[in-house]
């Protein structure tokens, strides 16, 4: 190897690269029993996010995501609306949900898997979550944009952020579980040289 290419490689590998989600091809959805016998799922919108890295190793990856509640779309108006209002994220009030990563882990059984740590907002009220994250690879797109893919999957207890509203129903447990099931679809863009 020529000695320019290594001091290419060694920089490219130490600088700080940032990243921003590309929203045209990512998804933020989820999904939570209903009635204890079938699924009701949903998607946010809008989202954005902010990653930070260095170079292309991603277990260095400081995240900085946000996404609108009101955003929220479960395929009914009806219940959007009930799901805006202030039995649940009370839209008013509260702007936006957050996700602040503070540490990332290659699982040692998947070097495609990682443990994404980090503080979720919701209403107001933080809680540290882990989230599971499949790297999917980095490519170049057709337009010579360097892009990262990865699926980010979890399980919160809607409770924990003061999401409790329920009903009973007659014969027996509750209208809605309480835990909810994420899963995001995210293409991240290299944007740190534009």
């Amino acid at each position: 190897m020529k000695m320019e290419e290594v001091k290419n490689r060694e920089s490219r590998t130490s600088t700080k690269t940032k990243w921003t989600i590309d929203t045209m091809h990512s998804q933020v959805a989820f999904h939570i029993k209903h009635m204890m016998i079938s699924n009701v799922r949903g998607v946010f919108k809008k989202f954005g996010a902010v990653v930070y890295t260095t170079g292309l190793d991603f277990t260095t990856a400081k995240v900085d995501f946000w996404m609108d509640p009101d955003s929220i779309d479960t395929f009914s108006e009806q219940r959007d609306e009930h799901l805006r209002g202030r039995d649940f994220f009370d839209t008013r009030n509260h702007k936006q949900i957050t996700f602040v990563s503070d540490a990332v882990k290659k699982r040692e059984d998947n070097h495609r898997m990682y443990e994404l740590w980090g503080d979720l907002t919701i209403r107001g009220i933080t809680k540290r979550v882990k989230l599971d994250v499949e790297f999917g690879g980095v490519m170049k797109d057709p337009y010579g944009k360097e892009k990262a893919g990865f699926t980010v999957r979890g399980v919160v207890n809607r409770k924990d952020w003061g999401l409790t509203w329920n009903k009973a129903l007659e014969a027996g447990g509750a209208l809605l579980g309480e835990e909810v099931a994420i899963r995001c679809e995210a293409q991240l863009m290299n944007v740190t040289n534009d």
